[in-house]
């Protein structure tokens, strides 16, 4: 990789990660691009030259995440019979937010966040996608409560450092009380998990 690439790369990330900590500590509506050029000891048209604007950061903050989503997602829409489709997400899942804890808060907690989220016509619709993956343990309103209990549960739980627990006690828990809610049974002996 070319210098210049690497340190554009380098430079990128570095705005990524800054704006990650300011998103989460003042919210994404309360995060200027000064703030984060400020932040860097940059000018705002620095910000500019790798981002038009907050949103297209807010999205290279999750893209990483949102990529990962996918891959489970598909996974499971790949594989036959709800219950172990809605394992197979579960797993994946857990695998995720235990991954991006510091991602989570803000992701389930701020509402400008989730707003911006809900308007991206990709994001939306690979969180109906998620969301029918694990609402299909059971038909009607009930399915879809405990797909919504799922998700935000356990990105909720997995953001509380309240918690302290280690990232693969933190796992095996999340895919229990998922597994739990989702009226999944526990795996065999045999079965072999994912955890971290």
């Amino acid at each position: 990789m070319p210098r210049t690439t690497a340190k554009a790369l380098d430079s990128r990330q570095r705005f990524i990660d800054v704006a990650l900590g300011l998103f989460t500590r003042h919210s994404f509506a309360g995060t200027s691009l000064q703030m984060i050029a400020a932040e860097l000891g940059v000018t705002k048209s620095a910000v500019h030259h790798h981002f038009r604007s907050r949103e297209d950061l807010l999205l290279a903050v999750i893209e990483p995440l949102a990529g990962q989503l996918r891959a489970a997602v598909e996974a499971a829409e790949a594989i036959r019979g709800h219950h172990a489709r809605a394992e197979r997400l579960l797993i994946g899942f857990v695998d995720i937010v235990v991954h991006h804890k510091s991602l989570m808060s803000l992701l389930s907690g701020d509402p400008g966040v989730i707003e911006m989220l809900r308007a991206h016509p990709e994001l939306s619709a690979l969180s109906q996608r998620q969301m029918a993956l694990f609402a299909g343990v059971e038909a009607g309103p009930a399915g879809e409560v405990k797909a919504s209990v799922v998700t935000r549960g356990l990105a909720g739980a997995a953001a509380n450092p309240a918690l302290g627990l280690d990232d693969r006690e933190l796992h095996a828990h999340l895919c229990a009380v998922g597994r739990l809610t989702l009226g999944l049974p526990k795996p065999r002996p045999t079965t072999a998990e994912n955890p971290l």
